[in-house]
């Protein structure tokens, strides 16, 4: 067996409110969306449908959004489960400091920019649905 890519699949309450969340905070784009009908594919979303799925990509790191009122019904052990996270997902960027700049100064929650142990600068960022996401990048020697 070769595993070949991983791409997490948040459960959230508003695929709206998270596809934007993700593009003005992350630079994430929209590749494609589902709506609440799923009878078809979208590349952006329309102002007068519910959606249940989207998927959005920023360089290799793809995720995926998936409507609380479907994810039980593709993950069965996935029902009576809060949205959230004990986990958090860690990305490798570049130019950390401003982007952390950037995020601090729309008051998200966040943590320190700190130099780890390990020659890492990282911080982490609570996102709208509970979920941690963290960045680093190599600190300079």
């Amino acid at each position: 067996m070769k595993i070949t890519k991983l791409a997490p699949n948040f459960e959230v309450s508003d695929i709206r409110k998270t596809v934007a969340f993700y593009t003005e905070n992350f630079g994430f784009e929209l590749i494609m969306a589902v709506p609440e009908t799923q009878d078809g594919v979208e590349q952006t979303l329309s102002e007068n449908k519910k959606y249940v799925y989207a998927m959005m990509q920023n360089g290799n790191v793809e995720l995926m959004f998936e409507h609380s009122s479907t994810v039980g019904n593709n993950v069965l052990f996935e029902k009576e489960r809060n949205i959230g996270a004990t986990v958090s997902f860690y990305m490798d960027i570049e130019g950390i400091q401003e982007f952390y700049e950037k995020l601090k100064r729309k008051n998200l929650e966040i943590t320190e920019l700190k130099t780890t142990w390990y020659g890492m600068q990282e911080f982490y960022v609570k996102d709208l649905n509970g979920y941690i996401l963290g960045f680093a990048e190599k600190a300079e020697k």
